[in-house]
């Protein structure tokens, strides 16, 4: 069974930074794409980053040159790096596997940004 577990959200302040991190368990980063996405309140889930393995990773305008995706040699841990954060960036953070249905299902992490 794949399961995807988010950590490392936090509140900080506006201009700030924070590394998500998503561990896999059942499968490794090596068998698919994978994606990073957020739902604030009131908002639609919003796909946030994706890579392909080998493949340089795509970022939402609203976090182009701000957010980093990444993963660790073990291939079961990936991270996103956020720099430079803005109020708006509050949401809950969901990693999934890429083509998932429900993308903003199951735990999450939150993040909240501060002006």
């Amino acid at each position: 069974e794949v399961q995807l577990v988010e950590s490392g959200g936090g509140s900080v302040q506006a201009g700030g930074s924070l590394r998500l991190s998503c561990t896999a368990s059942g499968f490794n980063f090596d068998d698919s794409g994978m994606d990073w996405y957020r739902q604030a309140p009131g908002n639609e889930c919003e796909l946030v980053s994706s890579f392909w393995p080998n493949e340089t990773p795509h970022y939402a305008d609203s976090v182009k040159g701000r957010f980093t995706m990444s993963q660790d040699n073990t291939k079961i841990t990936m991270y996103l790096h956020m720099n430079s954060l803005k109020p708006e960036d509050t949401a809950v953070y969901y990693c999934a596997v890429e083509g998932s249905r429900a993308p903003c299902r199951g735990q999450g992490t939150q993040v909240t940004v501060s002006s």
